[in-house]
């Protein structure tokens, strides 16, 4: 998933949830035994089971997923029911699943320790193979693997015919008060997918860097990749994005919504990343 410094827990919102009323912890549930209450403690694995999963087996989304700042899919997440991580509300929710990120060891859980419920803990997503195996992983415990299998097809299919029109240029995923997005994560992948180097690698930054106005300037990468969110000045926070001092930098914007999950939503985004490349360099929409 993308780093970035007022979210970082944005990927483990929900991560307060937990469960109802079984009598052990049983792992996820076998083959053939599929859940009819499947409860989600985590925005990426909202948008799992909203791509997953029936409506009817849904009961229970984080508070986040009908946000259109944080949700890839807010709208496929109204009418469904929401929570805000508490025990009670998720003692009413009554689930025979639990699907999280991880769903052990929240807060709510260790406030309900007699409770053992069914897990499925998947594994946060940094790279194109980790969205595949959380989509399988996810897919077969709801009981629909097929899904999962079209699904990946899709995007396979989608991620085959991009170009790769970076051609070896510097980008840098440049953030709210001067953040950036190093290598090993998702942001990244989609970086070296469109054929750019990541700044961060070049100037040897972990995963989240605080890189200076200054720094950037000097650095000076053919392309800075922003959150939309971020086009207009909000807060001191995105004015810096709109120093002068880097309009020479061609921008690429994409929604924070897409890069936040690994999860469907990355072939919109390396989609987005590749065209806008194109038309910089001239090649029509």
């Amino acid at each position: 998933m993308a780093i970035r410094p007022a979210l970082i827990g944005a990927a483990l919102i929900g991560a307060a949830g937990v469960l109802a009323a079984a009598p052990a912890d049983r792992g996820p549930p076998h083959q053939g035994d599929v859940p009819q209450r499947i409860l989600s403690l985590n925005l990426c694995t909202d948008q799992l089971l909203l791509a997953l999963a029936d409506r009817r087996q849904i009961v229970g989304l984080t508070h986040n997923a009908r946000d259109p700042g944080l949700s890839a899919v807010p709208t496929l997440a109204r009418g469904l029911p929401q929570h805000h991580g508490s025990a009670e509300q998720l003692l009413a929710a009554n689930p025979d699943l639990v699907v999280g990120m991880p769903a052990r060891g929240s807060a709510a859980l260790a406030a309900l320790p007699d409770a053992r419920y069914p897990l499925l803990d998947v594994v946060p997503a940094n790279h194109l193979d980790d969205i595949y195996r959380a989509i399988r992983q996810t897919a077969a415990a709801v009981g629909h693997p097929e899904r999962g299998d079209a699904l990946i097809a899709d995007m396979q299919g989608d991620l085959a015919a991009l170009p790769r029109p970076g051609r070896g240029r510097v980008a840098a995923y440049y953030q709210r008060r001067g953040y950036m997005t190093g290598t090993g994560t998702l942001v990244d992948d989609l970086m070296t997918r469109a054929g750019l180097v990541n700044l961060a690698a070049r100037l040897g930054r972990p995963p989240l860097a605080q890189v200076s106005l200054e720094e950037m300037v000097a650095a000076d990468p053919d392309f800075l990749i922003v959150e939309s969110a971020t086009d207009a000045v909000t807060d001191q926070g995105s004015e810096m994005l709109h120093h002068p001092a880097l309009d020479h930098i061609p921008r690429i914007s994409v929604p924070q919504a897409w890069t936040v999950c690994g999860g469907p939503a990355y072939a919109r985004a390396a989609q987005s990343i590749a065209a806008q490349i194109v038309r910089h360099d001239g090649g029509g929409a």
